[in-house]
């Protein structure tokens, strides 16, 4: 009896244990924990970051049981702009769950170089470093693709 209680209590622990992709995401259910690396402002690249998300959504069968993160830095950052020309989409996509997290270091050299500090579409994440959050996500077991 001893050794059952261990058992399931070493069970326990490895499915809580901090930093798994389900306990970050808040998804219990998700089958795939995926980052999307978006650092190109190339129009066609920023359109197909997204239409990846989408069908990613598409094949595991709605929001619930795929866990997506967009991490845009450099010039992929202007994706996350109110103006950019996929805004809608970005939009649709925070409304499937995606979250879209802007890197705060591309935010202060752009403004260093502009005097102006872009403005980004509400509930973006940001983060210190963008690089930084893939890392952190490839060591949660995030899958981590540059479409």
């Amino acid at each position: 009896m001893k050794s059952v209680i261990s058992v399931l209590l070493a069970m326990l622990l490895l499915v809580l244990s901090p930093g798994t992709p389900a306990q970050e995401s808040d998804k219990p259910f998700a089958e795939a924990h995926v980052v999307l690396q978006l650092a190109d402002g190339d129009a066609q690249t920023q359109a197909r970051t997204l239409s990846v998300a989408n069908n990613l959504i598409k094949h595991y069968r709605g929001p619930d049981f795929i866990d997506i993160e967009i991490v845009a830095y450099g010039p992929g950052i202007s994706l996350l702009y109110p103006d950019n020309a996929n805004r809608e989409r970005v939009l649709s996509l925070m409304a499937n769950d995606v979250r879209f997290v802007g890197c705060t270091n591309t935010l202060d050299t752009i403004e260093r170089s502009t005097g102006e500090r872009p403005e980004l579409i509400a509930d973006v994440v940001l983060v210190k470093t963008g690089v930084a959050r893939l890392i952190e996500r490839a060591q949660q077991d995030y899958v981590v693709i540059r479409p």
